[in-house]
């Protein structure tokens, strides 16, 4: 076996370990532990309760507090629980804010959902685990999959510059469906169009990455493909299918139907089998399990063995309907899946469709910068040509196992594929932010190569650093021991609202620090938008403050040395960035120290004498 094939295992082996583990709730891990770790939502407060697609329960939930729940991305595996009850297992669909929605793997509601202190909790995600193992332990049966994995693998010498386009493409035999797109925009469309194997197209911080993939996607519509298009997170997906369908594109949506919006509801499978006549056999076979478990239903939990017997029976009847529903869809979805020109999905999601007779000649992978290694190879063989887009430069996957983060688990595809293919194309104009707030990235983390649209200009200073050394605003552990927190940053931020005339609406807060986002939410602004900078991935705002917690004696600076973090922190900005922090602490870092001479030269440096707090 590849050497690289069995680390690759090893890690999924050591994060399923850990996940086990950190997410259990007993002794060692109290419900609070898990609250202030953002691993469980304690309490839920039930809305909705209703019976999905195939016919799993599935309930919408709201919280009385604003969670800090980056680890609950759509499509976590999750149990749902309370005092007392064995817990049940499910699926996240959803969470916005203080609202959310999640499906349970059993035939029934739980007699307790309703009750006071009931919550969910995240849970090891086994299938994924075993579907990843099993697709690793079969690469090598497909050889040219097996040449690619090791075209990735090889100790070819990284390129010189992976940023720079190759040349040679001509893009003049494209007709353009969007009239606008700049020349980077333009080379990109042409190269995914000729790609022949693998290609990247690099898109960092508000450079149209989705609208250049959507242009590509309809040219090769247009040249007769069959197109696959992915991401790892259902939000990244809708982004494209919706401009896709705005286009007019027979696409169909696979995977988690239940809470898209309306514009893509009507391309999933049950949307589009809306009405049909066997959609009237599935709701019929659905009234005959309500049925069932209406009956079932009449014996609470206070019974004895044979009404328990005959629950159970009951409840089999209600599985094996589920199963025939299943057939049924499944049946239906094959014609569906043969007329659509694209189909879109999770890699999961497109894994879990069967779709592997079906003939793809390009797999369209965005947010590729966010996926581990062994998810993309899940769905590599189902195409003949692969593109990934996205940024290496900002955040990478969420990997819990520090082990298996030391050993490269937290490695996107993205990263892995950006050292040894040659076809990588730099989209270089960024439309979101003023040149100053860009300028530091571009010079960093893209070799000078990121330019600013016309219209964005400096009409002023936008960039500000506020210097709290020397003024004893020390970073301290919080309630909860896990998270660092600086209330004298946070009376900085306070001041900032009365003297810089700033409307909350139009501003976010961010931090490295989940510690920091839970007490600035005791005293910001209500309308404030507050997060941890992982969570503000992929968002914008006309204001942002950053707050940096670290000030100590030591000049330890923590996970503040990922300077991707830093990276996305800095790019969500459109109008005005205001950092704060303490330079003695993180100005004997290169990188910061980089930082604070770029503000010296290119924006306002304060410091915190100039408050008064």
């Amino acid at each position: 076996m590849h050497p690289h094939v069995q680390l690759l295992l090893q890690c999924i082996n050591l994060e399923e370990k850990e996940q086990v583990q950190r997410y259990s709730l007993d002794q060692q891990h109290t419900l609070k532990q898990l609250k202030a770790e953002g691993l469980a939502l304690h309490p839920i407060i039930v809305t909705k309760k209703n019976f999905g697609y195939a016919d799993y329960p599935e309930i919408s939930f709201k919280l009385s507090f604003p969670p800090e729940a980056h680890l609950f991305k759509d499509g976590a595996a999750i149990e749902c629980f309370i005092a007392g009850e064995d817990p049940v297992k499910g699926v996240l669909i959803s969470l916005e804010g203080k609202n959310g929605e999640f499906r349970l793997f059993t035939p029934d509601f739980p007699d307790w959902i309703e009750d006071d202190g009931a919550g969910i909790k995240l849970a090891p995600d086994t299938r994924t685990t075993s579907i990843m193992k099993k697709v690793l332990n079969e690469l090598e049966n497909n050889k040219p999959l097996f040449k690619l994995f090791e075209q990735l693998h090889s100790d070819a010498t990284t390129r010189a510059n992976s940023s720079q386009s190759p040349g040679g493409l001509s893009s003049n035999s494209l007709h353009f469906r969007n009239q606008q797109l700049n020349e980077s925009q333009q080379q990109a469309v042409a190269a995914i169009t000729q790609n022949e194997e693998i290609s990247i197209v690099h898109g960092p911080p508000g450079t149209g990455k989705t609208t250049t993939l959507i242009e590509a996607i309809l040219q090769l519509i247009k040249a007769g493909e069959k197109v696959l298009v992915s991401a790892p997170s259902n939000t990244a997906v809708d982004n494209i299918a919706k401009g896709l369908i705005q286009q007019g594109v027979n696409l169909l949506r696979v995977g988690n139907a239940s809470k898209v919006d309306e514009t893509i509801f009507s391309h999933t499978p049950e949307g589009r089998l809306v009405n049909s006549r066997q959609q009237k056999e599935i709701k019929q076979l659905k009234i005959r399990a309500e049925e069932f478990r209406r009956m079932a239903l009449k014996y609470k939990r206070s019974f004895g063995k044979a009404e328990r017997e005959q629950r159970n029976l009951l409840f089999k009847e209600v599985k094996n309907i589920r199963i025939e529903i299943k057939k049924l869809q499944a049946y239906n979805e094959e014609k569906l899946f043969k007329e659509a020109e694209v189909i879109a999905g999770t890699p999961i999601g497109l894994y879990d469709a069967n779709i592997n007779h079906l003939r793809f000649q390009t797999l369209v992978m965005d947010e590729a910068g966010q996926c581990i290694e062994p998810l993309a190879w899940c769905i590599f063989p189902l195409a003949e040509k692969i593109v990934l887009a996205g940024d290496h430069w900002q955040l990478p996957p969420t990997v819990l196992s520090h082990e298996a983060a030391r050993l490269g688990f937290n490695r996107s595809i993205l990263e892995t594929a950006i050292e040894s293919v040659s076809n990588v194309f730099l989209l270089n104009t960024q439309y979101r932010m003023r040149e100053s707030i860009a300028g530091f990235s571009s010079n960093y983390f893209y070799n000078s190569l990121l330019l600013t649209a016309a219209h964005l200009q400096n009409t002023g200073t936008h960039i500000c650093f506020i210097d709290t050394a020397g003024s004893g605003y020390n970073e301290v552990r919080g309630p909860d021991g896990t998270s660092l927190q600086n209330e004298g940053e946070l009376q900085i931020v306070q001041k900032l609202f009365e003297t810089e005339s700033l409307d909350p609406i139009k501003t976010a807060f961010i931090s490295p620090y989940s510690g920091q986002a839970a007490a600035a939410k005791e005293v910001l602004p209500k309308q404030l938008r507050i997060s941890t900078i992982d969570s503000f991935q992929g968002q914008e705002k006309e204001t942002i403050i950053v707050s940096l917690v670290r000030s100590n004696d030591e000049g330890d600076i923590g996970f503040l040395k990922d300077y991707r973090r830093m990276n996305v922190a800095i790019t969500r900005a459109k109008e005005q960035l205001f950092v704060i922090g303490d330079s003695a602490t993180i100005g004997a870092d290169a990188f910061y120290n980089a930082f604070l001479t770029y503000i010296e030269k290119y924006g306002t440096y304060r410091t915190v004498w100039e408050f008064e707090l």
